[in-house]
């Protein structure tokens, strides 16, 4: 939660959030198996530095849920496609970012979900957190990404999950810039 709030603090991702034109809608969901996904936050439409801030302190302040061992990638991909689509913002660019720290062990494979997100026009991109599993990465490139632009970083642990975050951001939010996005820009973040 930390990590996802100190990428929306840094200066340069706030100051692409402020290049879209209408926005980036944003929400932060957390996951673990097929029974154990919640949505701690609603949808927010940051547009400049101050609703950047203020989504960055919210997140701050959600605790971390407590998970078991099951790790739902399918659903949890399931579940963000859900709320994507019942969002009510008009987007161009709909994105699910999904990060962990596991391959699927629960619930649908992501493989056969992420057609349902290609289905509904959404790219799904990864962040691997590959401290207990250095082949991650490549899991989640041939399993997890999808659509149009789709991409995987990586952390090498939890205390490097914020960079790795930051990073992720700003190639998902330069992308659209010479586009001249008119709608708000989505990222639904799986967490």
């Amino acid at each position: 939660m930390g990590g996802i709030a100190e990428a929306l603090r840094d200066k340069d991702i706030k100051d692409l959030i402020a290049n879209h034109e209408h926005g980036v809608a944003l929400t932060l969901t957390q996951w673990s198996g097929t029974l154990a996904s919640n949505k701690p936050l609603p949808w927010r439409l940051l547009n400049d530095s101050a609703s950047a801030e203020a989504m960055a302190a919210e997140i701050e302040h959600t605790p971390r849920s407590q998970f078991g061992n099951f790790t739902g990638i399918g659903h949890a991909i399931t579940f963000a496609i859900k709320l994507i689509e019942s969002n009510g913002f008009e987007g161009d660019d709909k994105k699910i970012d999904v990060s962990g720290d596991g391959r699927n062990n629960s619930g649908p494979e992501p493989r056969t979900v992420r057609a349902m997100a290609e289905m509904h026009g959404i790219t799904i991109n990864g962040l691997a957190i590959t401290n207990a599993e250095a082949t991650l990465a490549s899991y989640y490139a041939a399993n997890v990404m999808s659509g149009h632009g789709a991409f995987v970083v990586t952390a090498d642990d939890f205390e490097s999950y914020g960079e790795a975050f930051k990073r992720k951001l700003k190639r998902e939010l330069s992308s659209r810039i010479s586009l001249r996005e008119r709608k708000p820009h989505l990222a639904g973040i799986v967490r």
